[in-house]
């Protein structure tokens, strides 16, 4: 019995004691709130921020006194924009940086219960904005369900979809104009100044690439992906008919998927899927060669030529790599390919240099300059190019480094949003991609989500 009552009383002692650690723990608590409480009898005050510079999406802390304890009472912009807060301790304020925050100037609004403005501090320094580079949609109008799709003519707000996008030009003459080919879906022109989507009609079934002749007129050249071996591969649609009047230039090939125009000399190279090689075209003489055989056939090769005509870059889409030819200018042609980044038949992702890196079915790319290389000399040019199958857009660097442009946002792969380049930016299978020098962005051909997408820096 002794024994039991023993057991009993320091049952109640521990009962007790702890009663009385929750107590304290409770008023200690009650006094730290009530220290964090704005205080309407003192100011609020910024003192210091950091960081001082960044851009959309980045965190930033604000330090000073009386912020308060409560986040639904606090207002935060940066540049007039509201910013997200994300945390509060009084003296110190977590919030991320809104968009378009180009102003910098910060405020802190202390608000009551019906959100009225009770008390407000201003930073005395100005945060500084960075505008970063953003995808957003910039044509067509995306479908969750796929049987809602619409194919047509309009303006840009109201133009439906578009299947099959596989290769972007503009027009060198006026580049107010971008067209599109998709395959055996419908060719498009992307009309800048109207504002307008209009097609573009080959009345040819299936189109592959669009290229230019470099002299005067700068005719249009148009390639045809079909499969006899007694019809013309490549046809010339006039400037003058506002290319609408086609010639074929009477040379038979069968499945061309790559086409260029070398910047200088002005001869059309293409490549034939069957045939496993890459020919030369001379406009002036006629004359049709081998400029060189592809170590693999049946494949699709896309070319992309250098604006200095030193080089090109052969895109090997079925076996994941890519490959350089160089340009003999002595004899006017390209010489044998070598491979410049990824493992011939080994598709996969990863960022890397030559053949560490890992692609999977590469397409359109295009040259850009950096500015970056001014100071070094040599090569001006990053190589930017979907990786279709990937869902990214990457970069080739002329020393043959691979890295990830934007795409594959949220630890995702394919899929469909808009944001930050590689943190939210998803595409579904791009294909084609252009650079518009004026205004310092790219346009994605997104093929699996029937969109065409931008890639600039705020504006």
């Amino acid at each position: 019995m002794k024994t039991k009552n023993n057991v009993r009383r320091w049952q109640i002692h521990w009962m007790l004691l702890g009663l009385m650690m929750l107590c304290l723990t409770q008023c200690k608590q009650d006094e730290v709130k009530k220290e964090e409480a704005y205080d309407p009898a003192k100011p609020v005050v910024i003192t210091d921020f950091f960081p001082k510079e960044g851009g959309v999406g980045n965190n930033l802390v604000l330090y000073g006194d009386n912020f308060g304890n409560d986040l639904s009472k606090i207002k935060v912009t940066i540049g007039g924009k509201i910013a997200k807060i994300i945390g509060v301790k009084n003296s110190s304020l977590y919030c991320i940086i809104p968009d378009g925050a180009y102003a910098g100037d910060i405020q802190v609004s202390i608000l009551d219960d019906n959100q009225a403005e009770l008390a407000q501090a201003k930073a005395k320094d100005v945060f500084s904005y960075t505008k970063k580079w953003l995808v957003s949609t910039f044509l067509g109008k995306y479908y969750q369900v796929g049987t809602d799709f619409q194919e047509k003519e309009g303006p840009f707000d109201d133009c439906g979809a578009f299947k099959g996008i596989l290769w972007l030009s503009f027009d060198p003459k006026n580049p107010s104009h971008l067209y599109f080919t998709a395959g055996t879906n419908s060719s498009r022109l992307i009309d800048f100044d109207r504002k307008y989507v209009s097609y573009f009609r080959t009345n040819l079934d299936k189109v592959s690439i669009i290229n230019w002749k470099i002299d005067g007129n700068q005719d249009m050249i148009v390639s045809h992906d079909h499969t006899s071996d007694t019809k013309y591969g490549n046809y010339i649609f006039s400037r003058e008919s506002n290319f609408v009047q086609k010639q074929a230039i009477e040379v038979y090939a069968r499945s061309v998927n790559g086409t260029m125009v070398h910047p200088q000399n002005g001869e059309l190279y293409y490549s034939r899927y069957r045939g496993g090689d890459v020919r030369r075209y001379d406009f002036i003489t006629r004359e049709d060669k081998l400029a060189f055989p592809n170590p693999y056939n049946p494949v699709a090769i896309y070319l992309v030529v250098h604006p200095s005509g030193d080089y090109a870059y052969l895109m090997e889409y079925d076996k994941h790599y890519i490959m350089r030819t160089d340009y003999d200018r002595e004899k006017k042609i390209f010489k044998t390919p070598y491979t410049i980044c990824g493992a011939a038949g080994t598709s996969g992702y990863a960022d890397g240099i030559g053949t560490s890196a890992r692609l999977n079915n590469p397409v359109q790319g295009v040259f850009v300059k950096n500015p970056d290389y001014e100071v070094t000399g040599g090569d001006q040019y990053d190589f930017y190019f979907c990786d279709r199958a990937n869902h990214a857009i990457r970069i080739l660097t002329p020393q043959g480094r691979v890295s990830t442009f934007a795409g594959r946002g949220n630890n995702g792969t394919s899929g469909y949003a808009d944001g930050d380049l590689r943190t939210e930016a998803r595409f579904n299978g791009p294909q084609a991609i252009a650079y518009d020098e004026t205004k310092k962005c790219f346009y994605i051909g997104d093929t699996g989500n029937w969109l065409i997408r931008k890639i600039a820096k705020e504006e």
